[in-house]
């Protein structure tokens, strides 16, 4: 699931300020040795700079939290397989099936079961906690991907492919699991929350950006089951390392009492910030398809990949950056801005592929339109954490991934349609047009128009 670019954020409508930090000094007076030993206790736990040096930046003092390195570390290796599962799977069975169209069901299916199974699974983590429900979980999706290779291997019949790739439903949505684990952190710091979201959110792009190239190479050099083999040893030692960090782990949820904490899907607010996440899903999945496509019509099939990267790449990077800043006023109005600038710079690829027809201007285009998407889904998933009940936030939080992933299958039917029916270049009208009906949604929910 690749996800679009985005440069500097600090040169969009939706950036915020940051002001200077100021450093300060710790000294000791004298005194007894007592003091001066009290003293020197204070200095060596206080995190500030000495003798006015720099400050540390906002990432250094969110990974000096304890625990939160280790967790991070394990979570990033059980969320890279999430980009490698789909190409794997497509390359392994077209490579011994001679067939995509049979490859895509098989994937499409496993995706609708996704939808279906998610939110059950990350209500259980909630419920249950992340240890007790996300290993076997794993270790059942892990058995679907297993089933599958051998499906593939033993030469049986269609149906099974579709059987055991759907298994694979049950996979724990990582990404909020870590989500969870931050917001609970830093639940009386909402600045470095807002680092820590945008960490997230660059993390996602990364695995996005990296998972397919490795599951590409791997297929490639080795031999079509490679990819979904590594896959599973990177979901399963990740997931079990990630478990294992029990300090950080948010305590299991208190059972509801009758009429207790409603679904998240009922808060103010949650129904318009799921229906931006599946528009800015269609954005993604529509501009894959298409990009591939105008490469390949360009006699250039290879570079569509390269393309593709430069955006992911850059969307990280914004990511990055967008979390060292200071934002102020609501989020909701943000929010908003962020959505808007969105939707005018997707015009820059289709004006690119209309009017030039190169592929480095499209790259280009691409980086730039891509500078608004990083902080609009920093800033989604943010006032999606803000809106979830007490108890419910991997439900939510899932809730939200559900309708990206949605968007994604929606964004690609629609992008392919269009390449075939009209041009690749057309195609790029795709993704302007859902980011446009996510600008409407934002604009016209009532639950996002509060002072955050």
């Amino acid at each position: 699931m690749p996800q679009p670019p985005a440069g500097n954020p600090s040169a969009t409508p939706c950036a915020g300020d940051a002001p200077p930090l100021a450093a300060t000094a710790d000294t000791c007076t004298a005194g007894t040795a007592d003091t001066c030993t009290a003293a020197g206790t204070a200095a060596a736990a206080d995190p500030r700079p000495r003798g006015g040096g720099r400050p540390p930046g906002p990432y250094r003092r969110l990974f000096a939290r304890p625990g939160a390195l280790a967790f991070t570390l394990a979570n990033l290796t059980a969320r890279l397989p999430m980009g490698m599962f789909s190409v794997s799977a497509v390359v392994m069975i077209a490579g011994t099936r001679g067939s995509y169209a049979l490859a895509g069901a098989v994937t499409a299916t496993g995706l609708a079961a996704t939808a279906l199974v998610g939110p059950w699974t990350a209500r259980l983590v909630d419920r249950y906690g992340q240890a007790r429900v996300a290993v076997p979980a794993t270790l059942l999706a892990a058995l679907g991907s297993l089933a599958l290779v051998l499906c593939v291997r033993q030469e049986a019949p269609a149906w099974t492919l579709f059987a055991a790739y759907a298994a694979t439903a049950t996979t724990p949505n990582t990404g909020g699991m870590s989500r969870a684990r931050w917001a609970r952190l830093l639940a009386d710091d909402p600045e470095s929350l807002h680092t820590a979201n945008s960490f997230e959110q660059a993390a996602d792009e990364l695995c996005f950006m990296l998972g397919p190239v490795l599951a590409a190479f791997l297929c490639g050099a080795f031999f079509p089951e490679a990819g979904t083999l590594v896959g599973v040893v990177l979901l399963v030692t990740g997931v079990l390392a990630f478990a294992a960090q029990r300090s950080t782990e948010p305590p299991p949820a208190a059972r509801p009492a009758a009429g207790g904490a409603r679904s998240p899907l009922r808060a103010p607010g949650m129904p318009a910030l799921l229906g931006v996440c599946l528009a800015v899903g269609a954005v993604f999945g529509a501009t894959e398809v298409v990009t591939l496509a105008f490469a390949d019509a360009r006699g250039h099939r290879a570079a569509g990949g390269a393309v593709l990267a430069v955006q992911a790449a850059g969307s990280c990077a914004a990511g990055l950056l967008f979390g060292r800043l200071r934002l102020t006023g609501p989020a909701e109005a943000r929010y908003r801005r962020c959505v808007a600038a969105m939707a005018a710079l997707l015009v820059l690829p289709l004006l690119a592929a209309a009017l030039t027809g190169s592929l480095v201007l499209l790259a280009l285009a691409l980086l730039a339109a891509g500078t608004a998407t990083a902080p609009t889904m920093i800033t989604n998933m943010a006032l999606v954490q803000r809106r979830t009940p007490e108890g419910r936030l991997n439900e939510g939080m899932t809730l939200a991934v559900t309708a990206l992933l949605g968007g994604i299958a929606l964004g690609s039917a629609a992008g392919g349609w269009t390449v075939d029916t009209l041009s690749p270049a057309a195609g790029y009208a795709v993704p302007v047009a859902a980011a446009t009906v996510a600008l409407g949604v934002s604009l016209g929910a009532r639950g996002l128009r509060g002072a955050g």
